[in-house]
C-alpha cells in the first residue's frame, strides 16, 4: 500500500480499514479522492469490493470519479467490483454519482454480466433501473438472460424480463439443459476443470436464498478451503417463465416433474409451476391436478391440492369450487401432513358459500 505524510494517500487507505470517520479525516487533511495504492488500486474501488457504502459516498462527494478503472491493467471498475461482491447500495450510490452501466472491464464484462452470472438479483435490479442495456452481449457474446438462466437465479430473470429483455428462446434452450443436470456435479466439474488434480472435494453446502437454494462446492487444500463454485437451483422455474414468455404451453407432467424436483413447497420451482396451472383454469387443469391428488406420492398429492387451490380464480370466480371442494375436504385428512396442510390452506379459498 501506498505510504505517504499525514492527509497522503497512505493516510486515506489506512483510514478505509477504520471507519468513515477516519476517512473524513484524512480527506479533509488533504488526501486526495482518487488516490490509488502502489499496485494501481483506487481508494473507491477498494470501498466498493468491500461494501462500504457510507464511505463510498463519502469519496464520490470529495470527487472521486466512478467510471475510473482500478489496478495494475486498470481492468477493474468499481461498479463491477461492486456488482461481483451483491454490493446492492453500493452499486446504486456509484450509478447516482453517474458510473456508466454499461462500460465494460478486461475481458469485456460488465456489472450486469457478473451479476447475471453470479445470481446476485438486487444489483441486477438496479443497474436495469440505471439503464443498464438488459441485452448487451458479454465476452462469449452471450445476453444477461443467458447467463441468468445458467445460473439459475429466477430473481435475476425475472428483472431481465421486466426491463425488457429479449433472447427468450435460447435462454430457455439453457433452462432446459441445465435441468438436464445435476448442479453440485456441474460445479465439481466446473472447479476441476480449473485445478485439474489439486486439492480434494470439500464440503458442500445447500443454503435457501431468493425462492431457491444456492449449492456451494469447495476444494480443501491441506484440510482448508482454497477454491468454490456455486450455482442455484431455478432452472424449473425460468424455463417455466420463459415459455410462458415465447406463448408455449408446458405440459402438466413436465410443470409437476419441475415443481417436485425439489421437494419444497415454498420453492420457485413450485410456486411458478403452480401459478401457471392456475391462470389456465381449464377442465384439462382440473382433471390432472384431481388425478394428482390422488397420487401415491404424498408431494404429488400437495401439488396437486395447490393448483386446485385458485384455479380459475383469475376470472374472478370459483369455476371448479363444485368439483374441488370434496376432493380438498377428503385430502385434508390425509394421514401425510404435507398434502393435508396443502388441502387446509387450499380450503380457505373457497370457504364462502363452502363452510
Amino acid at each position: 500500500m501506498t505510504n505517504g505524510p499525514a492527509g497522503g494517500a497512505g493516510c486515506l487507505f489506512d483510514a478505509l480499514y477504520a471507519d468513515e470517520d477516519a476517512v473524513v479525516r484524512a480527506l479533509r487533511a488533504g488526501a486526495s479522492a482518487e488516490s490509488s495504492d502502489s499496485e494501481g488500486t483506487t481508494a473507491l474501488y477498494l470501498a466498493s469490493v468491500q461494501d462500504l457504502p457510507g464511505t463510498v459516498r463519502l469519496l464520490l462527494a470529495a470527487g472521486a470519479d466512478p467510471n475510473r478503472a482500478s489496478g495494475p491493467e486498470a481492468g477493474d471498475l468499481p461498479l463491477c467490483g461492486a456488482a461481483c461482491g451483491g454490493h446492492t447500495e453500493v452499486a446504486g450510490a456509484l450509478l447516482s454519482a453517474g458510473a456508466d452501466p454499461d462500460r465494460s472491464e478486461e475481458f469485456g464484462f460488465t456489472a450486469l454480466h457478473w451479476a447475471a452470472g453470479l445470481g446476485h438479483a438486487g444489483v441486477a435490479e438496479v443497474l436495469l433501473a440505471h439503464g443498464a442495456d438488459p441485452d448487451l452481449p458479454g465476452p462469449q457474446d452471450e445476453a444477461p438472460l443467458v447467463v441468468a438462466a445458467r445460473r439459475g437465479s429466477v430473481h435475476t430473470v425475472r428483472a431481465l424480463l421486466r426491463y425488457g429483455a429479449r433472447g427468450h428462446s435460447p435462454a430457455l434452450e439453457e433452462a432446459r439443459r441445465m435441468l438436464a443436470l445435476d448442479v453440485e456435479q456441474e460445479l465439481r466439474d466446473a472447479l476441476r476443470d480449473m485445478y485439474g488434480g489439486e486439492g480434494r472435494a470439500g464440503a458442500v453446502r445447500r443454503a435457501p436464498v431468493d425462492g431457491g437454494v444456492t449449492v456451494t462446492v469447495e476444494l480443501l487444500r491441506d484440510g482448508e478451503p482454497f477454491a468454490s463454485q456455486d450455482g442455484q437451483t431455478g432452472h424449473g422455474a425460468i424455463a417455466t417463465l420463459l415459455e410462458h414468455e415465447l406463448g408455449l404451453r408446458t405440459p402438466f407432467e413436465e410443470l409437476a416433474v419441475r415443481a417436485l424436483r425439489g421437494g419444497d413447497l415454498e420453492l420457485d420451482n413450485w410456486v411458478v409451476a403452480v401459478g401457471t396451472l392456475w391462470r389456465r383454469g381449464d377442465e384439462e387443469t382440473f382433471q390432472a391436478a384431481a388425478a394428482w391428488t390422488a397420487s401415491g406420492d404424498p408431494l404429488r398429492r400437495a401439488f396437486g391440492a395447490d393448483v386446485l387451490a385458485r384455479l380459475g380464480f383469475d376470472t374472478g370466480g370459483r369455476p371448479f369450487a363444485a368439483q374441488a371442494v370434496p376432493l380438498l375436504r377428503e385430502l385434508a385428512r390425509d394421514g401425510d401432513p404435507v398434502p393435508a396442510g396443502a388441502a387446509a390452506r387450499a380450503l380457505d379459498g373457497y370457504l364462502d358459500g363452502y363452510g
